[in-house]
């Protein structure tokens, strides 16, 4: 599976309520959700973002509560991928299971905003096009890469019951 994208820069310590402030938690709907993304920290980010765009953050990407609607959001402005130095460990999984693809990447901090980079999931190969660079990280899973071309764990087991 390969993205392509611009990438839009964060910090550390990027928690859910960084993501998706508490008071848009009354809905699901990606679109409304993804038009409040990331407001807190950047209040245009929404409107910049373009369809395939990609996220790059430092260490703990997703700490604090265990809320879907973090991922939903991202995924539904139109950020193809998430590439953090780490993550929280319920955000990594709840990504999975909404289909965003996330990537964990000790040089992170080597890419800047701006920056274009080409991603290839089954390979792990993040090529950053604008400094002619290439990092190395875990590939994912076959199944993994089955479940975010799904769209997501209940797309998937919905296919595999068929």
């Amino acid at each position: 599976m390969l993205i392509k994208g611009k990438v839009y820069k964060f910090g550390n310590d990027i928690n859910t309520d960084d993501i998706i402030s508490a008071r848009y938690l009354n809905t699901t709907d990606p679109r409304e959700l993804g038009s409040c993304c990331m407001e807190i920290l950047d209040q245009d980010f929404s409107k910049k973002v373009k369809p395939g765009d990609i996220i790059v953050a430092g260490n703990n990407f997703g700490c604090g509560s265990s809320r879907e609607h973090a991922p939903i959001s991202i995924k539904g402005c139109g950020v193809s991928l998430v590439i953090a130095k780490s993550f929280a460990r319920i955000f990594y999984r709840n990504a999975i299971n909404i289909g965003l693809p996330i990537i964990e990447l000790r040089e992170a901090d080597a890419i800047e905003a701006g920056d274009e980079l080409d991603v290839d999931l089954s390979s792990g190969t993040i090529k950053n096009l604008t400094k002619h660079s290439v990092y190395h990280a875990a590939p994912f899973a076959d199944f993994v890469c089955a479940i975010v071309e799904k769209g997501g764990l209940v797309n998937w087991v919905k296919e595999k019951r068929n």
